[in-house]
Order: C-alpha cells, then sequence, then structure tokens
C-alpha cells in the first residue's frame, strides 16, 4: 500500500508540473506597454500563426517642441519620415519558435533601424522582447500587459 501512494503522489507531482507548465503557454496576442511606459503596442495575429504589432499609444503623442504629433522622423524611408507614430508597425511577422517564444523583426523607431526579434511571454502579465544584431548581440526589455 506504501508503494502505491508513493506511485499516486508521483503522478499527482508531475501532474502539477504539467498544468504549471501549461498556464505559462500564454499568448503575445493582446496590449503591452514598454518598460519605459512610453508605447503601447497591440500584438495580434497577422497570417498565420505569424505575429505582428502596431503602436496604439504614446504617453507624450505630440512632440514638445512642435505640438504636432511625434513622427517616424528616423525611418530610413523619407517618405515614412511624416507619417505619425500612432499605427506604426514595429514588431513583423513573427514566428513560433518555442513554447512561448516567438521570433520575427522588431522596428525601433528611436533609431529607425529593424532588428531580429525574439519575444517570450515569461507570464500571464509580462513579455521579454529582444531586438538583436548578427544574430547574437542583443537587447531587451520587460513589457507589462496592457489589456
Amino acid at each position: 500500500m506504501k508503494f502505491e501512494f508513493g506511485k499516486s503522489l508521483v503522478a499527482a507531482a508531475f501532474g502539477l508540473t504539467l498544468m504549471s507548465g501549461a498556464a505559462f503557454a500564454v499568448s503575445a496576442e493582446g496590449t503591452w506597454m514598454s518598460a519605459d511606459g512610453g508605447t503601447k503596442v497591440r500584438i495580434a495575429k497577422c497570417g498565420g500563426e505569424r505575429l505582428c504589432g502596431r503602436v496604439v499609444w504614446l504617453n507624450v503623442p505630440n512632440d514638445p517642441a512642435t505640438g504636432k504629433p511625434k513622427t517616424d522622423k528616423h525611418n530610413p524611408d523619407q517618405a515614412k519620415r511624416s507619417r505619425p507614430l500612432i499605427g506604426v508597425p514595429v514588431v513583423n511577422g513573427l514566428r513560433p519558435s518555442g513554447e512561448g517564444k516567438w521570433s520575427g523583426q522588431i522596428y525601433n523607431a528611436d533609431d529607425g533601424k529593424t532588428y531580429q526579434a525574439n519575444v517570450t511571454v515569461v507570464s500571464a502579465n509580462a513579455m521579454r522582447v529582444e531586438g538583436c544584431v548578427l544574430g547574437f548581440l542583443c537587447k531587451g526589455q520587460t513589457w507589462k500587459r496592457a489589456d
């Protein structure tokens, strides 16, 4: 009888481990706030399993110097430099790359460059976002769920 109890205990512990792992398999879809609290990005499906995201809110939406909406002034495409930042796609073509992980591209409007991106949902309300150069020089921050 003791042996059976031990097997049941092990089976229960294994089941709890599987359930807790499933609890962290949270979708990256939704609205996320950047680490500095200045930007909200809405991430949604954009074709099959791919995810994309656009700026939907800025803490300071207008340029303090001009009073006009902030623009994508660092974009390498001169024709896009006058477009308002709200609505700019910043997360592009993220594809699943593991449990709660996606890889694709991220656009940094602060410097006008696009980087390889890795996104990992670390909890129901936190997501690690990394931009990488050459695939291994990465810089990241944690975004908080805003919806």
